[in-house]
């Protein structure tokens, strides 16, 4: 039977509590991120790891904790798609591409966000969508509190900067 840092038991009730609290936190998540398709297995992936290292699960910051693994999930899910040849590239980059770019239906928004780097969409989209503080913000990024909050200040102001006239 797995424990915590705390010596708390990790069981099955444990998994089920974290379930009923997080799993459809973590589908929405991956739902703007990922093809519909591929959403629940990427989901059950997840919670799948949450299981598998449930040791290592912070008791107060569970969905950061989860939120962070879907980012490395997805992140792995991406790179066994099959590569495109390079000549059958098209000429122009497609906004609709992105699937949270594709959750936005404002044209003004979806611009801008194009025009940041991928960092700074996930860091807003964090902030905006799943609504992340300072600290939750730094532990799903891996970085300190003030590291986070600075790259959250530089997104916005990019962000500013980006938007359409």
């Amino acid at each position: 039977m797995a424990s915590d840092e705390r010596g708390a038991v990790r069981d099955d009730a444990w998994f089920e509590e974290l379930y009923r609290a997080h799993a459809t936190a973590v589908y929405r998540y991956l739902r703007r991120r990922a093809p519909a398709a591929d959403v629940e297995d990427l989901t059950a992936d997840v919670l799948a790891t949450a299981w598998r290292r449930r040791e290592d699960v912070p008791a107060d910051a569970a969905l950061p904790w989860l939120y962070r693994t879907a980012g490395f999930v997805l992140a792995n899910h991406r790179r066994k798609l099959l590569p495109v040849p390079v000549d059958e590239l098209p000429d122009s980059r497609d906004e609709d591409g992105d699937p949270a770019l594709a959750a936005v239906a404002d044209d003004d928004v979806r611009v801008a966000l194009a025009a940041l780097s991928e960092r700074d969409r996930q860091i807003l989209v964090l902030h905006a969508w799943e609504g992340l503080g300072g600290t939750e913000l730094a532990q799903v990024l891996g970085i300190s509190r003030g590291g986070a909050d600075a790259a959250l200040s530089r997104a916005r102001a990019r962000l500013a900067a980006a938007w359409p006239d």
